[in-house]
């Protein structure tokens, strides 16, 4: 699977259809009922353009109970699909928990990922609170400032 995807990203002139098809073969040695299927189908669907196509396999591949970090990406790449289908407010509600969740590496993914479905939502303020505080750790300098900023965005001044 980690040489299909290493392959697809190398190559963007990579036939989508055949792309998804080598993904295919591969999910289809998986054991039944593995969640892991949907969730690598979704994700093959997802990178070549169909979020149409790839919102069942992520709700498939969640109600199967992918969990961990694949499920967390797949909650963010659901999000991402809802919000490009015209959907962002399901988007919202499923990401929404992530921000008091198991912090990992995929915490600004998600930031930004429920920063662009507000947006969608016209709640840019949010956002953008969003935004600067995932990136305000990243910051060489003004890391408190940039984060009492994104606060101010939503919070009113004490």
């Amino acid at each position: 699977m980690a040489a299909a995807w290493a392959g697809f990203e190398a190559d963007p002139q990579t036939d989508a259809a055949r792309f998804r098809a080598v993904i295919d073969a591969l999910v289809a040695e998986l054991p039944a009922g593995s969640p892991v299927a949907p969730f690598e189908k979704a994700c093959a669907w997802d990178s070549t353009g169909h979020s149409d196509n790839a919102v069942p396999l992520y709700r498939e591949a969640l109600d199967l109970g992918l969990d961990g970090y694949r499920g967390r990406r797949a909650k963010i790449q659901l999000s991402s699909s809802l919000r490009n289908i015209g959907q962002p407010e399901e988007g919202v509600k499923l990401l929404s928990p992530e921000l008091v969740g198991v912090s990992d590496e995929l915490d600004d993914a998600v930031r930004a990922t429920l920063a662009l479905c507000l947006a969608s939502l016209g709640r840019e303020r949010e956002g953008l609170s969003l935004v600067l505080g995932a990136l305000a750790p990243h910051l060489p300098r003004y890391q408190r400032s940039m984060a009492n900023y994104a606060r101010l965005l939503v919070e009113p001044e004490a």
